[in-house]
């Protein structure tokens, strides 16, 4: 018996998948608020009615906040 196989290697001969195909890269999709669109740090909470504009707190979504004007949901700018 050969030592390879008792160490659990094998003795396979094929090529196997190297991930060469199309689309298979790293670090470029888009996911949730991922890539190009992440929203970042900064940037404003803004009332889709009215106007009104507000800083973005850092960990409160914009979705989440009426605009204290006219009750709206905010968006992210």
């Amino acid at each position: 018996m050969n030592s390879n196989n008792r160490r659990g290697r094998g003795m396979s001969s094929g090529q196997g998948t190297g991930g060469q195909g199309t689309g298979q890269g790293r670090g470029q999709g888009g996911g949730r608020m991922g890539g190009s669109r992440a929203a970042g740090v900064g940037g404003n909470c803004v009332c889709t009615k009215c106007g009104y504009r507000e800083a973005h707190e850092r960990g409160v979504p914009c979705l989440q906040k009426k605009c204290p004007q006219c009750g709206t949901t905010m968006i992210r700018e």
